[in-house]
């Protein structure tokens, strides 16, 4: 049976953080091991860890980010295949069973995500048509938004020895950022079951800190563009997705009179619009 590492990142959550651990701890699959990133938090979550599950490995370090705090667990991590939860996110039962007998029957596939579930400010509501989950070779999905969750991938360890690893230098899309880096060179496996519950609507959400999130994502798809050799489709539908969101940017940024990055963004416009 191949191993697992499940990897969670946190900051400052000792209040949400046992949902999610009690979700993984109680998976039927048992991983190997449970490692959590408390990325300088100033709360209570090393204690909480510490005196409450005793089993969990805990790597405490400064105040870095997500991106960060998942790299160290990557970097720490002794399983073969790694599975990531945020902090304020839980697994449904069966969850790891799944997706391992998912890859199993499929031994070309490595990375494998789930369907899921949406709860905003403790109501449970309906993803919009443009969040649908895919698998296969899923790289045009993935230009509009994130269509995976990190809650919900288990990627095998040489993925990142061939992508390499989550972008430190973006606040916020960093999940974006990699999909397209891991789906413009490889299909990914999709359970269609909801096999994580996804929790909206908190004040620290990383989403609702950073307005213009595009900016971020027009940075990863010139990145795409240059560093990857895409099929010709892939390549059109990538410049296609960064001219509509650099034009919608820029409209944004002018009506609010706001030049940062703006110079940039008409560079790429001049560069990729036909």
């Amino acid at each position: 049976m191949n191993s697992i590492s499940v990897i969670i990142p946190t900051y400052n959550r000792a209040h949400l953080l046992p949902r999610c651990l009690n979700s993984v701890v109680s998976q039927e699959l048992k991983p190997l091991e449970i490692i959590v990133v408390d990325d300088g938090s100033t709360d209570s979550t090393r204690d909480l860890v510490r005196r409450d599950y005793p089993g969990i490995r805990l790597i405490p370090q400064e105040n870095r980010g997500v991106s960060a705090a998942r790299n160290a667990g990557i970097g720490a991590a002794r399983g073969e295949w790694l599975a990531f939860i945020d902090s304020d996110d839980s697994w449904l039962p069966g969850k790891l069973n799944r997706q391992m007998q998912t890859v199993s029957e499929a031994r070309d596939i490595n990375i494998v995500h789930t369907d899921e579930i949406w709860i905003r400010n403790g109501v449970r509501v309906n993803p919009h048509v443009k969040h649908r989950k895919y698998g296969g070779f899923i790289f045009k999905y993935c230009l509009p938004l994130c269509v995976i969750s990190p809650s919900s991938v288990m990627i095998h360890r040489r993925v990142f020895d061939r992508v390499g690893l989550f972008d430190e230098t973006l606040p916020v899309c960093e999940d974006y950022d990699l999909w397209l880096r891991i789906c413009a060179r490889m299909p990914v496996a999709f359970v269609c079951e909801s096999l994580i519950t996804k929790y909206g609507g908190h004040p620290d959400q990383l989403s609702t800190r950073y307005r213009g999130m595009d900016r971020f994502r027009i940075r990863s798809l010139d990145r795409i563009l240059n560093e990857v050799e895409l099929e010709p489709s892939d390549r059109e539908a990538a410049i296609d997705t960064l001219v509509g969101k650099i034009r919608i940017y820029l409209n944004g940024a002018r009506k609010h009179s706001n030049r940062v990055f703006v110079p940039e963004c008409e560079q790429l416009l001049a560069r990729y619009a036909h």
